[in-house]
């Protein structure tokens, strides 16, 4: 009687199969989130290079314009482009509680193309941040994949969303213009984290609405809000690159945005509806650890610290203490001996040698 009890709980995947048809898509989507990432990112620097100015404050109109002539970014968007086709196929198969979290494994493969490119090698700190994301996305995976649902979205749920999402532009929006001078790295992240968990709820309401043919005003409403999300949060993308290292921005994305996503289709979408009590801690706790992941990466990343310290660091997970400083740090330096010139050599009478 336990076992038949248990089984009429599990009601994702063994009542509807096809949910497994979501899951490699999702994957196939991460793989070119990965590489697209990368690729825009080498083009954001380029053209931060070119233009000498600085894009931490958010990318100037010439920029945004000289990022279509850079072929590395235009390559990486493209593929940000198929990495969007097949998580919209992914949704049409399995609930948005289910296809968002597996974005998480283009962080480890983000990870290993940059420390590749870039040579700053992984440490044990950051490999244990990555690790914890990871494993917390996993977990939250497949309770996700034992539980989740779907039913048709109704109108109230819909103009819920679009409420929510509303409120969430004006918040960051506002909190960007206030603190422009000072947003860092993570700051871009998390926002653009926010705002595409939305895009991706969006997504799939376009999507269910289609599917249970229920095409209206609302529907067309969803779309343009859809676009917009989608427009707002590529810009803090592209201004998170030129603050940050790629792996750290496909981190925060692969971790914000699916919390945001989950938490409406639990609380709005109802994908959860059957689940026991126990399923929704395991979603708290597997929630807790990829959001920690997040913020330890974001402080223990090799080439985020390398880049902000002004004394020499040691690439890898050791090694010793007076290894070659970073180019950041030779930067750094250089302005303040300008600044600050050392003091001339004098003998012992006090005189300055010629």
């Amino acid at each position: 009687m336990a076992l038949d009890e248990l089984t009429d709980d599990l009601v994702g995947i063994f009542k509807d199969p096809a949910i497994l048809i979501g899951i490699p898509l999702a994957l196939l989507g991460a793989v070119f989130m990965s590489f697209g990432a990368q690729y825009q990112h080498r083009g954001v620097q380029k053209v931060e290079r070119l233009s000498a100015i600085g894009g931490s404050r958010g990318l100037t109109g010439g920029q945004l314009v000289n990022l279509l002539r850079r072929p590395s970014w235009v390559a990486g968007t493209v593929m940000l482009g198929l990495a969007i086709v097949c998580q919209l196929a992914a949704l049409s198969f399995a609930p948005l509680i289910l296809v968002q979290p597996i974005g998480a494994i283009s962080l480890v493969i983000t990870t290993l193309l940059n420390a590749r490119i870039s040579g700053h090698k992984p440490t044990k700190q950051s490999i244990a941040a990555i690790a914890l994301c990871v494993v917390g996305i996993l977990i939250f995976v497949t309770i996700a994949a034992l539980y989740a649902t779907e039913t048709p979205v109704s109108d109230r749920q819909l103009i819920t969303i679009l409420i929510i999402l509303a409120v969430v532009i004006v918040v960051v929006g506002g909190t960007w213009l206030w603190f422009r001078d000072r947003a860092s790295a993570l700051f871009y992240i998390v926002a653009a984290g926010v705002i595409y968990g939305f895009v991706a709820t969006l997504a799939k309401v376009v999507i269910n609405r289609f599917q249970n043919e229920n095409f209206d005003y609302l529907t067309v409403i969803c779309v343009v809000a859809l676009l917009a999300g989608t427009a707002a949060g590529a810009y803090f993308v592209q201004t998170a690159y030129a603050s940050g290292p790629p792996d750290l921005v496909i981190a925060g994305l692969t971790v914000v945005d699916p919390i945001v996503a989950i938490v409406i289709g639990l609380t709005v979408l109802n994908e959860a509806a059957g689940a026991p009590i126990g399923a929704y801690v395991g979603f708290a706790i597997a929630g807790g650890m990829a959001v920690t992941g997040v913020f330890l990466l974001a402080r223990y990343h090799p080439q985020v610290v390398s880049e902000s310290q002004e004394i020499p660091i040691a690439r890898g997970s050791g090694g010793p203490a007076d290894a070659a400083p970073s180019t950041g740090s030779i930067r750094i330096t250089e302005a303040v001996a300008k600044v600050w010139p050392d003091p001339p050599v004098r003998d012992r009478d006090g005189r300055t040698p010629r």
